[in-house]
C-alpha cells in the first residue's frame, strides 16, 4: 500500500518569519505506520517547497498513492481541502483523508464544503491512522468505516461521526519517524541552523478560553524525558539539528518531568551542541525562579511567555489565571538567568482602542523583554471565547484566521487603524532595541542571537511578508484607510462546532458542578429544617 502525506501550501506572514518549520505531524504519524508494516510512505511539503497545484498534481499522478493524507489548522483548511480536491481529480482511486484540529471540531462544515474528502480523522491521529490504513490495505474500506473510532464521513446525505478514539495512554509507544523529512529545507534563521519541533507532553490542564489545544488533546500526558532526549540526540547527530522548540503548550507544567528532561540533556552533553526554546506560562517561571540558571545550563535559551494582555481585565476574560505584576517579574527573572524572553500580547478584541494598544507598548517597554509580539485575536470557532463573541464576528473566511489579520473589528477602531497601531508598536519597539540594546547588550551568543532575531524581522519586512503587509497593501500610516484584506465574503456563517467531544477538563468541570449542586441542595435542606423547627417551636411567653 502506497501512502502519501502532503503539508498544505499556506503562509500567514507570522511564525514563518523566524524560519522554515518542519511539519512534525508527518513524523509522528509515519512512525507507527512503519512499525505496523506500511513502508511505502512519501511526504510532500508544499508549503516549504512552494509547490504549485499543477506540480502537485503531476507528482501525485507519478506516485499513484492508495492513501492521501493532509492535516490543517484553521487558516490552512482551504489549502488542505484543495490538496484533496487535486487528489480526487488526478488519483481518484486513493482514499482522501483529512486530520487536524479544525476538521476535528468542524467536520460537519468541512464535509459539506469539500465533498471530495472521504474521511476525517478526529483528534490524536497515530492509532486511528494505523487502523484506517489497515482497513484499506485489507480491502475492508469503506464497509468497515463505522467500526473505526475517531472518524467522520458522509453516508449518503448524512454525516456520521464515530465514537471518539481513546487517547494514547502508553506514551512510550510514541516514536516518530524523523527520516521522512528532508532536513536541508528546515532552518531557524536567528541561529542559521536546522530546527525541529519534538513533543514532550500532550494536552494542557488549563482551560484558556481562546485556546483549542486543551480541547483537541483531551487530557494531559507526559512522555518519558529519556525517550524525548533520545529523539533530540538523533535529530542532532543524524539530521544536523542545532535548535528545537518543544511543541507542548506548556512543557514546564510537570516540574519533575521537566527537570528530568533538562538533566538528561546535560548528562549527554547536548547543551553545547543544541539550543532550544519553549512556550510557557508566567506562573511556571515565577514558581521555578531558583531553577532558571539550571534550565539555561540545559540549553534553554528562548522562552515565549503568554503575557497576553496589558489590562488585567483582559487576562481575566481569557481565563489566564495570571496577574499583570507577575508578567513583569517573570521577564526580569528570565533576563537575569540569561534566557531570551519573548512577550506575547493579544490585541484586537471588540474593546480594543488606540489607548489600550498604547498601553501594551508602554508595558512592553517597561518590562523590557528581548522580543515582543502583538498577535491579532483570532476567534477559533470551537473555543469558549468564540461562543461569547460570535455575534460580533463578521468575517467567516477561515484563511484569514492567522493571528495577523484583524478578524474582529473593535467598536472604537477600523481594521486599518488597528493594524497601523500594531505596526507602530513593532516599529518603536524594535527600532529602539536595534539602536540601543541588541548591538551593545552582552557578547558572544547573546549578541549573535539577538542580531539574528533582528535580521529575521528585517528580512520579512523587506520582503513584505511580515504580517501579510504586502498582500494587504500596507505601506505606513498613510495607507491605513486603503487596505484590502481580500476577505472571501462568500463564506457566510459557520456550522456549529461539534458538541460530542469531552475532555478531562470538561469532566472535572461537570464533577465540580455536581458537587456545587449537592452543596446548594444540602444548604437549602438545612434552611428548610431550620425554618420548620422555628414553626414547630412553642412560644411560652
Amino acid at each position: 500500500m502506497r501512502i502519501l502525506f502532503v503539508h498544505p501550501n499556506y503562509r500567514s506572514g507570522g511564525a514563518e518569519i523566524a524560519g522554515t518549520w518542519p511539519p512534525a505531524w508527518v513524523a509522528y504519524l509515519s512512525g507507527p505506520l512503519r512499525r505496523a508494516g506500511f513502508d511505502d510512505i512519501t511526504f510532500i511539503d508544499t508549503m516549504t517547497e512552494n509547490v504549485p497545484d499543477d506540480e502537485l498534481a503531476r507528482r501525485m499522478e507519478e506516485l499513484q498513492p492508495d492513501f492521501v493524507g493532509v492535516t490543517a489548522i484553521t487558516p490552512s483548511i482551504y489549502a488542505a481541502e484543495r490538496v484533496l480536491e487535486i487528489a480526487a481529480l488526478h488519483v481518484p482511486k486513493a482514499v482522501r483523508v483529512l486530520g487536524g484540529v479544525h476538521a476535528t471540531f468542524m467536520y460537519q462544515q468541512v464535509l459539506a464544503e469539500a465533498p471530495h474528502i472521504d474521511v476525517i480523522v478526529r483528534g490524536e491521529g497515530e492509532n486511528i491512522a494505523v487502523e484506517l490504513c489497515t482497513a484499506i490495505a485489507e480491502g475492508r474500506w469503506p464497509q468497515d468505516r463505522a467500526s473505526i473510532r475517531g472518524l467522520a464521513f458522509r453516508d449518503g446525505d448524512k454525516v456520521i461521526a464515530t465514537e471518539a478514539a481513546e487517547t494514547i495512554k502508553d506514551m512510550a509507544t510514541i516514536k516518530p519517524d524523523w527520516d521522512v523529512l528532508d532536513w536541508k529545507q528546515y532552518t531557524y534563521i536567528p541561529l542559521g541552523t536546522r530546527v525541529a519541533i519534538p513533543n514532550l507532553a500532550r494536552g494542557c490542564p488549563f482551560t484558556c478560553s481562546f485556546c483549542s489545544q486543551w480541547k483537541f488533546w483531551r487530557d494531559y500526558r507526559v512522555r518519558d524525558p529519556k525517550d524525548v532526549v533520545d529523539e533530540i540526540q538523533e535529530l542532532h547527530e543524524k539530521h544536523g539539528v542545532g535548535f528545537f522548540i518543544l511543541a507542548d503548550e506548556e512543557p514546564s507544567i510537570n516540574r519533575k518531568k521537566f527537570i528530568e528532561f533538562c538533566q538528561e540533556l546535560i548528562d549527554r552533553g547536548l547543551p553545547d551542541k543544541v539550543k532550544w526554546g519553549i512556550n510557557t506560562r508566567v506562573t511556571d517561571i515565577y514558581r521555578d525562579r531558583e531553577l532558571l540558571p539550571f534550565y539555561r545550563k540545559a540549553g534553554l535559551v528562548h522562552v515565549s511567555l503568554g503575557t497576553e494582555a496589558a489590562a488585567q481585565m483582559k487576562l481575566d476574560r481569557f481565563n489566564k489565571e495570571t496577574k499583570v505584576e507577575e508578567n513583569k517579574e517573570a521577564i526580569r527573572l528570565l533576563r537575569e538567568a540569561d534566557i531570551f524572553v519573548e512577550a506575547q500580547f493579544i490585541v484586537g478584541l471588540d474593546n480594543e482602542t488606540p489607548e489600550t494598544l498604547e498601553d501594551t507598548f508602554q508595558m512592553a517597554w517597561d518590562w523590557q523583554p528581548d522580543l515582543a509580539n502583538w498577535a491579532m485575536y483570532t476567534p477559533w470557532p470551537y473555543t469558549p471565547l468564540f461562543e461569547t463573541l460570535k455575534d460580533k464576528v463578521e468575517v467567516h473566511d477561515f484563511s484569514k484566521y492567522n493571528f495577523v489579520t484583524p478578524i474582529m473589528k473593535p467598536a472604537a477602531m477600523e481594521r486599518g487603524e488597528l493594524l497601523d497601531g500594531v505596526m507602530k508598536n513593532y516599529r518603536r519597539f524594535y527600532m529602539r532595541k536595534a539602536l540601543f540594546h541588541y548591538p551593545w547588550r552582552g557578547t558572544g551568543f547573546r549578541r549573535r542571537y539577538l542580531l539574528g532575531c533582528l535580521w529575521a524581522f528585517l528580512r520579512a519586512g523587506f520582503k513584505r511578508t511580515f504580517y501579510d503587509l504586502g498582500k494587504a497593501g500596507y505601506w505606513g500610516p498613510q495607507t491605513k484607510k486603503q487596505l484590502d484584506w481580500h476577505f472571501d465574503e462568500s463564506r457566510q456563517g459557520t456550522i456549529a462546532a461539534a458538541t460530542d467531544w469531552e475532555t478531562n477538563a470538561d469532566k472535572a468541570a461537570q464533577a465540580q458542578a455536581r458537587r456545587d449542586a449537592v452543596r446548594e441542595q444540602m444548604k437549602a435542606r438545612g434552611q428548610e429544617r431550620s425554618e420548620s423547627r422555628k414553626r414547630d417551636r412553642i412560644d411560652v411567653d
